[in-house]
């Protein structure tokens, strides 16, 4: 396909999501078996063209003056490719399988408006009724924060230290590009093009190995912070397809007990193979049988247990633009219903001395800094760990960290605009005694 049909096809997969209600997802998987001529290059670029107008929805719209599926696109191009009118010119021509050539309302706009005086919501491309949640966070860098959010993500990587180390995997991967992460000491990153393909990181043999695992830097240091040591007993009580899990293990040095568990066993259905791959030989995976607590025979004796606690995920917009699109207030409620929820069947098996590592991928403060303190004003046997003590596991980088990430009583928030990660809040609460 050429670049221009590749348009074409944006416009129509666009439409269809915004006519329909379908998912980003489900659209682009269905225009690929319905068009199985295209490439892989093709269907990349595509998926590409369709994320980014996802991620520049409003913005887009705003600036062409105009809601279509082409002006999206065409905004898109100016806003988050920088693409010149000259440039789009010469791809809407009106050729065969090309969109029609730019009409002079759109040559005007592109010429005369911008988002100067767009309103914050537009401008940072978020759901309006986000709004004021965002401003309670930000204030008035709300804007360059949801900026930074609505960007295409790096693939970042996590050496796993029981098999590998990070210099070993960078030569390995060379092919790839991949360089080291800056804060995590165990992270690599890969940079992807606006229409880059991901690379094929599960054919790898480092992955194949158990070498490296898929995981988001802000993920990793999140790991970090909750300072797992070998010998301990720790509990991952949200472990879903265990990602920190794995983290937590070399951490531990595959020395100790770990214990991984979900209230939803789905979730867990992957991470059998993943440990296995991994070479961790100290986890125990616990699967929820009925009603049955599967932590029943535990009771103040876990030195550390990890909440990566259900969220809205707000922090990882940049890796799924079209689900804060389909946000609804309703969704925060419930997820604050859960969070507290889940704190609190931490509280038991926490020892005296023991903490509690509550981890969310959001940076909305009702699910973080406010969900700290009312569990601190209910359980006043816990107490935050200053944040700088838990920044401490990055050694040098430290200091430039403090600086960067947004730092509050109750722990760190890591944005993609401060630190280059997802968005991650993290909290270390410790037990008296």
């Amino acid at each position: 396909m050429t670049p221009a049909a590749r348009l074409s096809a944006a416009i129509e997969l666009i439409d269809t999501i915004e006519r329909d209600r379908v998912p980003a997802a489900k659209a682009l998987k269905e225009w690929g078996t319905a068009h199985r001529f295209a490439g892989s290059g093709d269907r990349a670029a595509i998926a590409g063209l369709v994320w980014d107008v996802l991620r520049r929805f409003s913005s887009s719209a705003y600036l062409m003056d105009s809601d279509t599926a082409r002006a999206r696109l065409i905004g898109m191009l100016r806003l988050e490719r920088n693409m010149d009118t000259a440039t789009m010119d010469a791809l809407f021509d009106g050729s065969r399988f090309a969109p029609v050539p730019l009409t002079e309302a759109e040559q005007a706009a592109l010429s005369h408006r911008s988002l100067k005086d767009a309103p914050a919501a537009i401008a940072g491309d978020y759901p309006e009724w986000l709004d004021s949640h965002l401003a309670k966070v930000f204030g008035d860098d709300r804007v360059a924060e949801a900026m930074a959010m609505a960007s295409r993500a790096p693939l970042d990587l996590r050496v796993n230290t029981l098999k590998s180390n990070r210099d070993k995997v960078l030569k390995a991967l060379a092919h790839l590009h991949a360089k080291a992460t800056p804060w995590s000491p165990n992270g690599l990153r890969i940079e992807l093009s606006a229409d880059a393909r991901n690379p094929g990181i599960q054919a790898e043999e480092d992955f194949i190995k158990g070498g490296i695992e898929v995981q988001d830097e802000g993920s990793q240091l999140a790991a970090l912070f909750t300072a797992a040591k070998p010998g301990e007993q720790v509990i991952d009580l949200c472990a879903g397809a265990g990602g920190k899990t794995l983290a937590l293990a070399a951490l531990m040095q595959a020395k100790g007990r770990l214990i991984a568990t979900d209230r939803d066993k789905r979730q867990l259905a992957p991470i059998h193979e993943r440990l296995s791959r991994a070479g961790v030989h100290n986890a125990e995976v616990r699967t929820p049988k009925g009603e049955a607590d599967p932590l029943a025979d535990i009771s103040a004796t876990a030195d550390l247990v990890v909440i990566d606690a259900p969220c809205t995920g707000t922090g990882t917009w940049r890796r799924n633009p079209d689900a804060k699109w389909r946000m609804r207030p309703g969704a925060l409620e419930i997820r604050l219903k859960d969070q507290a929820e889940v704190l609190e069947r931490a509280v038991p098996l926490v020892k005296a001395g023991g903490r509690i590592a509550y981890v969310t991928c959001s940076v909305l403060s009702e699910e973080n800094n406010e969900q700290v303190r009312a569990f601190i004003a209910k359980h006043p046997e816990f107490s935050v760990l200053p944040p700088e003590q838990t920044a401490s596991v990055l050694w040098d980088k430290a200091e430039q960290f403090a600086e960067a990430a947004l730092r509050s009583p109750e722990g760190w928030l890591m944005t993609p605009r401060r630190t280059g990660t997802d968005g991650f809040f993290v909290s270390v609460l410790k037990k008296g005694g």
